[in-house]
C-alpha cells in the first residue's frame, strides 16, 4: 500500500479529533475509492479533440470578440 500525506485546516482537525472513534485514513480511502468509481462509471476522460474544438457558433464568436 503507498501512503499519501495531506494538509488538513488546523480547525477542520480539531474537530475530527473530537470524533476520535472514526479512523479517518480508513475513511478518506473509501472516499478515494468511492469517487475513482464513479469517475469511472461515466466517460470521464473526454477524446482530446473533441474537448479542443470550438463550440461557438459564427454568432457567438462574434458577440465575444470585443470583451
Amino acid at each position: 500500500m503507498t501512503n499519501i500525506t495531506l494538509s488538513i485546516d488546523e480547525e477542520v482537525y480539531n474537530k475530527m479529533k473530537k470524533f476520535s472513534d472514526i479512523k479517518w485514513s480508513s475513511f478518506v480511502r473509501e472516499i478515494i475509492s468511492k469517487r475513482i468509481k464513479e469517475l469511472e462509471s461515466i466517460d470521464y476522460y473526454a477524446d482530446e479533440d473533441l474537448l479542443a474544438r470550438n463550440w461557438l457558433s459564427k454568432e457567438d464568436n462574434l458577440a465575444w470578440k470585443d470583451l
